[in-house]
């Protein structure tokens, strides 16, 4: 080292390509996490309305052992919280139902019912995070046919 210089020649100087590389290397890392931990949600949203259509399609089989027949689409998913009034009415309506309420899906909106279902004998979906019939990736339907 020389001295009155004011340089120490001893130390390996950092080049602007070494910088920009580990720069381009943090970047890069930052946005993987925060990508994960944005998507987070609506995972976790997805994974609630799955576990409540399956709580619904117990509640309709249970229904349907009952009574030999699942709600009508008239009747809709309604007939799970309150006896049907509009025919056909149930014989065997279980006293106090067969949910003590309807959930809304985990965005604010009411599960969708179909009989006859397209996927099976009947169907209960979400329309998921856009609330419209299709879509994909987070914004796809949700229903008891996944």
């Amino acid at each position: 080292m020389q001295m009155g210089t004011g340089r120490r020649t001893d130390i390996p100087a950092f080049t602007i390509k070494k910088i920009i590389v580990v720069v381009a290397i943090l970047g890069l890392l930052v946005t993987l996490i925060v990508s994960k931990i944005v998507s987070g949600p609506d995972d976790a949203k997805r994974v609630a309305a799955t576990q409540d259509i399956s709580i619904i399609m117990q509640a309709l089989t249970l229904y349907h052992r009952d009574n030999g027949r699942y709600p009508t689409q008239e009747q809709g998913l309604r007939a799970l919280t309150e006896k049907p009034a509009i025919n056909p009415v149930p014989k065997l309506w279980k006293d106090g139902g067969y949910l003590s309420r309807l959930p809304n899906d985990p965005w604010g909106n009411p599960y969708q019912y179909l009989n006859p279902g397209v996927h099976g004998e009947v169907d209960v979906f979400s329309y998921g995070a856009d609330a419209k019939q299709g879509g994909d990736g987070n914004d796809a339907d949700i229903g008891s046919w996944d």
